[in-house]
């Protein structure tokens, strides 16, 4: 997200800055900030924080947000976070105050540097976007991305204040445009939450998804609300009498605790509802219980883990535990440090109940991540060693090759929600490497050179193929030869990112030929159709052919996958594009005066269209295959460079990555009418096979809401029944009829709308 989103145009209050009011709240969030901060800092910490506040209160002065508010009181919550919800120190303070100052005032970096030193100067770098001065097909986002990551290697308070920027910007998201709206929850599921979650701060993780989904699904966060909501009181009552006989137990014990009762945030209960493909009575799990225990000597582990599993042990005598829900995070910590006995029983309200179970200082860092470990660090190196280790990782990873900035940020994000397998050297060294990581993987983890040479592994003494995906437990020895050479293949099954960074690199160096005739073979074609050879030229190309970057271009030329030939193609369909677009400008004449929805809805005359941009004019859209949308839906405009505005729902599978990567490229859509116009939508059914069955689907879909219907396919197992129907409907309204009617059909157990199959991702 650009700060330039949340803030306007500069503004003066009644010939002052600031109102009498304003004026106290800003010095009582000043005040709240020092309150928080006081235990750790001292008098010359304080002086500097009054010096970083002043100048950004001074530098700030004549700037409002979009809500309206002074936009001082955005750093002084963005430094509120990174002290009270974060935990972070002065030099954070100092960063947070000023993380907007060099962006958008007339403030230097230089002078940064003058005033509070090269560590502040250098976080605060990280913090400020590069100019957006980039072609049309390039991310800017991605570049800024690739930019705060890379001061991974330098300082990771950058992420941390820079995720407490986001967090304060979601939490004031509702002043924004749609279209803004949805950019910038779309970034942040798609990069910022999983960061959080990687930093193993899980509530800020957990309340940038929550507000994800609030603005991005609004319906579904509101309806799940509020079932929470109404299920409060029972939930309250049912924890009170769960926890009694283990309260009783463990006080019998001598075990000092304290209880945390929540339930699931939204975002979780949304994800399971739509993964399970189950109804919100169904998820059993919807709330969990911790048991902290308190008073225990914080530098003796083993302590710690008897405590533990001495508590799950009166845990599990009192109820009956779920056998394959038990996870053991003491023994062997996630990436991100995060340590807890979880466990599932059975309550005797006939619910299923998780149970989490940790100390005092494993709570402590699980709220609040990689800060929080260095409260507890002191002369234990081990205690903060899977942090370290992933973040070691990061900048080993990325600290060498030229990948474009979309690579970069993809093969990043791929490494943040993942889980972990443990394997092991042939010396018993333990390993920590991404589920679904191969013999090749674990190979490029030990070094490089044994890498790009590796031929086969042992893993428990058998040999295995280097695409063999590893299990928890493996030990494994590596295989290399001197004559083997890395190939593209290779990519194919490898998931972590260094691996990839390394064989990419590795083809990289030995494929230069291949793209200077790649580059050659362009340049004779376009001369041959009479065309300048110019970069513009080159990029369209590029997004024609769907190539991440340049050399990836000239390289499928050079190579022969992409033959001269499909340049004369590519130019006919351009030509075509073109000549549709000034179509287009001639038709928009109509509409160039339209002021707003009402007004844009009358000029259309109820034909099949939406309505495009903030004017809300007529415009030529496509509607995108990977997820059809229909009127009715919550839907964005995705401007392509060769196929003109291209419509997404909101929903989208790919909406998070043309969101988080090409804001700058969405522009506002919304259907003028709901036209009775038949859209094709597949319809998932599940149920008990009975006689009759199919005549009584076919009696509602057709007889009764006159719906026609292009298929119908029922695999039945045993009695119980799968299907897939496919039928025209007008609207999502339409649809959501029929749905609700094929749910009271007898024997029918689940009825969904089935999502269309997930396209690769072309922006073009």
């Amino acid at each position: 997200m650009t700060h330039n989103d949340m803030k306007s145009t500069k503004v003066k209050v009644d010939n002052l800055y600031y109102t009498e009011d304003e004026e106290k709240e800003i010095r009582k969030r000043y005040r709240r900030i020092l309150r928080a901060a006081r235990p750790f800092i001292d008098d010359e910490d304080v002086k500097n924080i009054r010096k970083a506040y002043n100048i950004s209160q001074d530098a700030h002065k004549e700037m409002r947000r979009k809500s309206g508010e002074p936009y001082i009181y955005h750093p002084l919550e963005v430094a509120l976070i990174c002290v009270e919800e974060i935990g972070l120190g002065a030099t954070a303070i100092i960063c947070a105050l000023l993380h907007d100052v060099v962006e958008d005032t007339d403030w230097t970096l230089e002078q940064i540097r003058g005033e509070f030193g090269d560590k502040v100067a250098m976080i605060i770098d990280g913090l400020t976007k590069i100019a957006e001065n980039f072609e049309q097909s390039q991310s800017a986002q991605a570049e800024n991305f690739r930019k705060m990551l890379l001061t991974l290697s330098e300082d990771v308070r950058v992420i941390l204040i820079k995720l407490a920027d986001r967090l304060h910007n979601m939490r004031t998201l509702a002043s924004m445009a749609r279209n803004s709206q949805l950019k910038i929850a779309n970034e942040t599921i798609y990069i910022y939450a999983p960061l959080a979650h990687r930093l193993g701060l899980y509530s800020i993780k957990s309340e940038l998804e929550d507000l994800y989904l609030k603005y991005n699904e609004p319906d579904q966060y509101r309806e799940i609300a509020s079932k929470l909501k109404r299920r409060k009181s029972a939930r309250e009552k049912l924890i009170k009498d769960f926890m009694k006989p283990i309260s009783r137990r463990l006080e019998e014990a001598g075990v000092k605790f304290h209880i945390k009762g929540r339930p699931k945030h939204i975002y979780s209960i949304w994800n399971k509802l739509k993964k399970q493909k189950v109804t919100f009575e169904e998820i059993f799990d919807l709330f969990a219980i911790r048991i902290i225990i308190d008073d225990l000597p914080e530098d003796d582990r083993k302590v710690e883990k008897a405590a533990c599993w001495q508590t799950y042990s009166i845990v599990t005598d009192e109820y009956q535990p779920k056998p394959d829900r038990l996870k053991d995070w003491i023994s062997t910590p996630r990436a991100n440090g995060y340590e807890s006995l979880h466990t599932t029983v059975m309550s005797q309200a006939g619910v299923w109940v998780e149970v989490q179970i940790r100390t005092k200082r494993m709570d402590d860092i699980a709220e609040r991540g990689y800060a929080a470990h260095w409260k507890y660090k002191g002369n234990d190196t081990s205690i903060n060693a899977p942090l370290d280790q992933w973040l070691n990782q990061v900048r080993d990873a990325f600290g060498s090759g030229d990948h474009s900035a979309m690579q970069f940020v993809e093969d990043f994000q791929t490494n943040l929600y993942t889980e972990e397998v443990f394997v092991f050297t042939p010396k018993g060294d333990l390993k920590v490497m991404r589920k679904g990581a191969t013999v090749l993987d674990f190979a490029f983890e030990i070094h490089t050179e044994v890498g790009k040479k590796c031929t086969a592994g042992k893993v428990n003494g058998q040999l295995m193929p280097i695409s063999h995906v590893l299990n928890n437990g493996d030990q494994l020895e590596i295989l290399t030869t001197k004559n083997q050479k890395p190939s593209e293949d290779w990519l194919r099954f490898v998931v972590t990112s260094k691996a990839k960074s390394r064989i990419k690199d590795l083809i990289k160096e030995s494929n230069k030929v291949y793209v200077s005739d790649g580059k050659e073979v362009i340049k004779k074609k376009l001369k041959h159709l009479s065309i300048e050879d110019t970069l513009e030229i080159h990029n369209q190309l590029r997004a024609f052919f769907n190539k991440k970057d340049y050399n990836d271009l000239y390289y499928s030329f050079g190579k022969g996958y992409i033959n001269a030939d499909e340049i004369k193609k590519f130019i006919t369909k351009r030509d075509a594009t073109q000549n549709k677009q000034k179509k287009v400008e001639l038709e928009q004449n109509d509409f160039k005066n339209a002021k707003n929805f009402e007004r844009a809805i009358k000029k259309s005359n109820g034909n099949d269209t939406l309505l495009i941009g903030d004017d809300m004019q007529k415009i030529d859209y496509v509607l995108a295959r990977c997820c059809t949308p229909i009127p009715g839906d919550d839907v964005f405009g995705f401007l392509t460079v060769t196929e003109g505005i291209k419509v997404h729902r909101s929903s989208c599978p790919n909406a998070k990555q043309l969101l988080s990567s090409y804001g700058n490229r969405v522009i506002k859509a919304m259907w003028t009418s709901q036209i009775q116009k038949s859209y094709l939508a597949t319809i998932s059914l599940e149920g008990i096979d009975r006689v009759g069955m199919i005549q009584d689907l076919t009696k509602v879909i057709s007889n009764e809401l006159h719906i026609n219907m292009r298929s119908l396919n029922i695999d039945t197992d045993e009695h119980i029944f799968h299907g897939n129907i496919k039928v025209y409907v007008t609207d999502t309204k339409h649809l959501d009829k029929l749905l609700s009617h094929l749910k009271n059909i007898e024997g029918i157990n689940k009825v969904v709308r089935q999502e269309q199959m997930e396209e690769e991702v072309t922006v073009l």
